[in-house]
């Protein structure tokens, strides 16, 4: 099977899940719906019913709020179209554990470039905004931003959604310039 990681970025209420599932819809191979939201609250849950509710019965779906590494190694090889939604809430759940986020990040960037199978990766950008005011929202914007690049580097395709418009900002076949 051939391989295809894209990664989806945009800010809350772009688009990007959107544009993400009608991707994965689209392509070959059963779609798989791996989640990373905890509910910890009404309006989180309310947010997942009603993701929830916007997939058929096609779509399965695997919780991984935390082992998101493992979740993407378990389903490469399977002939399945992976959608993550999102690395985002993922980073989140790992800063509020107390995880290793260096570590997880590695193990991460390693599932993505290894996986075998049409991969779909949803991301905020949240680095666009006014500087956090407190240690640990930088930290976040930081880290997410570090997390962005890495997967954005290993992926064949990386799309921006905005006002619900995509503009490619990595093609496949296409090199992209870095101010590395």
């Amino acid at each position: 099977m051939s391989s295809h990681r894209l990664l989806v970025l945009g800010g809350a209420r772009s688009g990007k899940s959107r544009y993400a599932q009608k991707r994965a819809e689209a392509s070959a191979g059963a779609p798989v719906f791996i989640a990373t939201a905890d509910a910890f609250d009404d309006e989180m849950r309310a947010r997942i019913d009603r993701h929830r509710a916007d997939r058929d019965a096609r779509w399965a779906c695997v919780e991984a709020p935390v082992a998101l590494p493992q979740a993407i190694e378990a389903l490469s090889g399977q002939g399945k179209v992976v959608l993550v939604d999102c690395l985002t809430l993922w980073l989140s759940n790992l800063m509020l554990a107390d995880e290793d986020v260096d570590a997880a990040g590695d193990a991460l960037a390693r599932a993505v470039a290894g996986f075998d199978g049409a991969l779909i990766l949803v991301a905020n950008e949240v680095g666009w905004g006014i500087v956090p005011d407190n240690g640990l929202a930088r930290r976040f914007r930081d880290e997410a931003g570090r997390i962005n690049q890495a997967i954005a580097a290993i992926c064949d395709e990386v799309a921006l959604v905005a006002a619900g418009l995509t503009l490619a900002l990595k093609r496949p076949g296409r090199p992209v310039d870095s101010h590395e």
